[in-house]
């Protein structure tokens, strides 16, 4: 077995392929949201008092998601 081959040896590559990136986005934003629904309703609902940084990691995500699906939108499907 050999570790180098030379460029006559080798395969070509193989051509990108396309995805859509849009659809695994919005299922992560609607993740997301409902992750900032269950932070937002857990107190009231169950009297218990959680960290703050729940609450911001779910805005972030939804923040970071909308701007990485209006990047995918603009760039459409590849």
């Amino acid at each position: 077995m050999r570790l180098w081959l030379k460029p006559s040896e080798r395969r070509p590559n193989p051509e990108p392929v396309e995805t859509d990136d849009r659809k695994p986005l919005v299922v992560g934003l609607i993740a997301w949201m409902l992750g900032l629904i269950a932070v937002v309703a857990a107190p009231p609902l169950f009297g218990v008092e959680l960290p703050s940084m729940w609450l911001w990691s779910c805005i972030a995500g939804i923040v970071l998601g909308s701007l990485g699906l209006a990047n995918a939108q603009r760039r459409g499907p590849r």
